[in-house]
């Protein structure tokens, strides 16, 4: 191997590894601008957005003119869904805050199923914001159509958990690496993992 060609693949690697920084800088950034309640969601969306583009092989666009592109063009679309997962993460404390202070005690057994909704709604936010960006459809299509892609890919499902179940282990290892990389990486893994189970049912779909 060439000195050129090992030093055109360090420079490739920095420059992702600064795209997926500032990315991330974005993304903290722009839902510190929307006061965190409304701009965490449309920021959230720019993210997996240009993740989609990347992965898509539209590389070329200038990261910050596209975040806010995507931030302007989403941001009720967003906050609509935002509102969605907000009321389920409300009704999820209330009912630990309510067992929790319950005195009686035959209300104990519904944790098994409470904490057996909670990770389905973990893994169906997997799903989510995927869909968002990738289908252009109203945000109770989206919905239905992420419940229906999680509960038809249970391998992508798996995928998606060891990837970043890995990524976990790396953080923790190097805690710094959360707030320089914790969101974009996020968003790679699950965009990437969820492209790919949505192209295999377009192809079933197809025959």
């Amino acid at each position: 191997m060439s000195m050129n060609t090992v030093t055109s693949v360090i420079y490739s690697i920095l420059e992702w590894i600064t795209r997926f920084a500032y990315i991330n800088v974005l993304w903290i950034l722009f839902s510190l601008a929307g006061g965190i309640i409304f701009g965490f969601f449309p920021s959230t969306i720019s993210m997996f957005s240009i993740m989609r583009d990347w992965l898509r092989g539209n590389t070329e666009a200038p990261l910050f003119n596209t975040f806010c592109r995507y931030f302007k063009k989403e941001f009720w679309k967003s906050n609509r869904l935002g509102l969605f997962i907000m009321a389920i993460v409300l009704l999820i404390g209330l009912d630990l805050w309510y067992i929790q202070i319950s005195l009686n005690e035959l209300l104990s057994w519904t944790y098994t199923p409470l904490f057996a909704f909670m990770v389905l709604f973990l893994i169906f936010l997997f799903y989510l914001f995927p869909s968002f960006v990738h289908f252009d459809l109203k945000v109770t299509q989206i919905i239905k159509n992420a419940l229906f892609i999680m509960l038809i890919s249970p391998l992508h499902t798996l995928l998606v958990i060891l990837c970043l179940g890995s990524l976990y282990v790396v953080m923790t290892l190097v805690p710094a690496l959360v707030f320089i990389f914790g969101g974009s990486s996020y968003a790679f893994v699950t965009m990437w993992l969820s492209l790919d189970a949505f192209n295999k049912i377009q192809r079933k779909q197809a025959y």
